[in-house]
């Protein structure tokens, strides 16, 4: 559960920094997002959109709203069950400033797995809304210093709940940045934005269908105590030990790490997720596509996010999209068409004379077997991670065929100048 809801907040932060004032037709709309009133918020656009359904403006304005609505959601229910009882460590969600809970619920797998589950609902939800929304020259100016949301669910806007605040934390800044360090906290957001986020809704939407398409029980059980305080679990004495200076863990929970790790050994339950799933990550590449079409064709530079190599971004002019990037993102993307449609395997690394050699550099290549990432969704199996990693869990999904050459995704990650995953959640 909490590994699933890591990768989703760690991959949908940069959502996080889209929304604030709304246009002139609807005031109380930003007063509704200043005090982190984001439901209200949502309820209001829907009205207007009702009114006026051919309104693209107020359609991207309610998906970001519903997207936000998500997060929000969720943050709630991790406040709710004292995730790591405000403890922060170095994964990105435990830095998310969701306040202590002294009062925690208790939590169960199935509540666990419906958290998961209204997550994914929702993020549809706004996906559906987002594509509705028409290349039409929208823009909605965004002041991330002035938008709050409510993550503990008290109704009030705290400091420590904007969402400049919020991407200071996970960002691991100590304080809250100043005017004069920070260029500027407005982000004009317009029409190759609106299918960055749909991208966006597509990518946490498959992430929770395959949580949701295992059974992960007996791990929730073992280890939930790593998370929150307090689980419903046949072994309550484990939670007994409380956290401690490992890491925020007592040392003694390094034992329950290595039974984590053991854990992860799933039944498939639903293996119409995978489909699911599979169906929003092919949605992806085609989306970037049209998203940077729509960006390379701007010819203002107007408080930009995402910006084509003419313009510069609104929070940081020095941080730009090179000519290279561009090609090397889109030659990403044909790759990933390729891969997740089967015609491209990943490369396999059992079934070699003389087997891997401990420490070494680069990691071996079966020159004729490959992993086809396409029947791991297609043909679900249950999840062992250990024996995945050993090799012998992947025999269902190995065949020949032309593999993914290691080369490429070299040279790919070579123009992001080391920061190709910093660089790979901002593009989506």
């Amino acid at each position: 559960m909490c590994t699933c809801a890591r990768i989703v907040l760690t991959s949908v932060l940069p959502v996080l920094l889209l929304y604030g004032n709304a246009s002139a037709q609807q005031p109380e709309f930003q007063e509704f997002l200043r005090q982190g009133k984001t439901k209200d918020a949502a309820s209001a656009i829907s009205k207007l959109l009702k009114e006026h359904p051919d309104n693209s403006q107020a359609g991207f304005q309610l998906g970001i709203a519903q997207f936000l609505l998500a997060v929000e959601e969720l943050g709630q229910s991790q406040f709710r069950y004292g995730l790591l009882g405000g403890r922060r460590i170095m994964l990105p969600l435990t830095r998310l400033p969701v306040p202590e809970n002294t009062s925690p619920e208790r939590l169960s797998w199935e509540a666990a797995r419906d958290m998961i589950r209204r997550f994914r609902d929702t993020v549809i939800l706004a996906e559906n809304t987002l594509s509705r929304v028409k290349p039409s020259g929208v823009q909605v100016v965004v002041d991330i210093a002035k938008i709050h949301l409510d993550l503990n669910g008290d109704g009030q806007a705290a400091a420590e709940e904007s969402l400049l605040f919020i991407f200071n934390a996970l960002s691991q800044r100590q304080r809250t940045a100043s005017p004069s360090e920070t260029p500027s906290t407005v982000i004009a957001f317009d029409d190759g934005d609106v299918l960055w986020l749909r991208g966006y809704c597509h990518i946490m939407a498959a992430t929770c269908e395959i949580a949701l398409a295992y059974d992960w029980k007996d791990l929730f059980e073992r280890t939930g105590h790593l998370f929150y305080p307090r689980t419903e679990t046949p072994y309550q004495f484990l939670a007994s030990e409380g956290p401690g200076a490992f890491a925020g863990f007592h040392a003694g929970n390094i034992l329950d790490l290595v039974a984590f790790i053991h854990c992860i050994n799933f039944q498939l339950v639903d293996a119409e997720g995978m489909k699911r799933a599979l169906g929003h990550l092919e949605a992806v590449p085609e989306l970037s596509r049209q998203s940077w079409k729509l960006i390379n064709a701007e010819t203002d530079n107007d408080r930009e996010w995402l910006p084509n190599p003419q313009q510069t971004t609104a929070f940081n002019s020095a941080f730009r999209i090179t000519p290279t990037m561009q090609t090397q993102w889109f030659r990403l993307m044909d790759e990933m068409d390729q891969i997740l449609q089967g015609k491209r395997l990943l490369p396999f690394w059992r079934g070699i004379p003389g087997g891997i050699t401990p420490f070494a550099s680069s990691l071996p290549t079966n020159p004729e077997l490959g992993i086809n990432l396409r029947k791991v969704f297609t043909e679900p199996r249950p999840f062992d991670l250990v024996l995945c990693i050993q090799g012998t869990g992947l025999q269902p999904f190995l065949e020949k065929g032309p593999q993914t050459d290691p080369g490429t995704w070299q040279e790919i990650s070579q123009a992001f100048q080391g920061q190709f995953l910093i660089f790979a959640l901002w593009l989506n």
